[in-house]
């Protein structure tokens, strides 16, 4: 545990060599990095966190935006003293990772984007994310259910029945104010495509190709004309578990070119 701004944050570090911080998703923790980091932790140094009002580090504030959740990183890294670190991110994980990338370029060896964009929200974007908050206002655990279900695809929901009972499991310990905060820190986050084409580190976009979250041709048009390496797999927006073979696959062939 590590004290950020008067809150307590929750972080492993295992593994020796060069550096990796996972960065798990909305509505997730560290533990989703669990089969990754059993295999990596073999060759690497594997850092993984919670984030701001998710898992075990709590909240700060009502709106936990990108750059606070990006410098909590940075504080982290400090606090090991790691200075140059493999991104890897899912989703929201992916968003805090630009922020980072933005802010500290030259200590980034390399991004990995899992089911995340580099573009801001959308007007119609931003609404959903209010009605998102209104929604879990009303009902905590209705919409934890029902989001973390919905992330998948829609015969994947049944095939992956228990991985999701154990993901819902863990979302529902993600107090209100850690799912509003974060709601409300994603709807005001930055733009940061110039990041895929400005910056020298390699740099990798996962992409499932049935995923209800993110666009598949937007995100194709996202790394257009940059030297982004793109990895396609064919489910929905929880490639880490609906692909997990090729995931890991990937994300190894990508940590050996560094």
């Amino acid at each position: 545990m590590l004290n950020y701004k008067g809150t307590e944050v929750f972080y492993e570090d295992s593994g020796s060599g060069t550096a990796v911080m996972l960065l798990h998703g909305f509505l997730e923790n560290s533990s989703v990095w669990e089969s990754l980091k059993t295999v990596l932790v073999k060759k690497y140094r594997v850092v993984t966190i919670d984030l701001l009002g998710h898992g075990q580090t709590g909240c700060l504030g009502y709106v936990h935006t990108m750059e606070m959740m990006a410098d909590m990183v940075k504080t982290v890294l400090n606090e090991l003293k790691i200075r140059r670190v493999v991104l890897i991110g899912h989703s929201m994980g992916g968003y805090v990772s630009l922020a980072y990338a933005e802010e500290h370029p030259d200590d980034v060896k390399g991004l990995v984007l899992v089911n995340s964009t580099v573009r801001a929200d959308s007007e119609e974007k931003k609404k959903n994310r209010d009605r998102a908050i209104k929604a879990v206002k009303q009902s905590h655990k209705d919409f934890v259910r029902m989001g973390v279900s919905n992330l998948f695809r829609p015969k994947n929901r049944r095939i992956f029945s228990e991985e999701i009972k154990k993901l819902k499991k863990e979302a529902l310990k993600t107090p209100l104010q850690g799912i509003v905060a974060a709601l409300e820190g994603m709807k005001v986050r930055n733009d940061r495509e110039i990041l895929l084409h400005f910056t020298p580190f390699r740099k990798m976009m996962m992409i499932g190709k049935k995923d209800p979250v993110l666009n598949y041709n937007d995100l194709i048009d996202q790394i257009e004309g940059t030297e982004t390496e793109k990895v396609e797999f064919p489910d929905g927006h929880m490639s880490f578990i609906e692909n997990k073979v090729q995931f890991i696959e990937n994300i190894k062939n990508f940590l050996k070119k560094i």
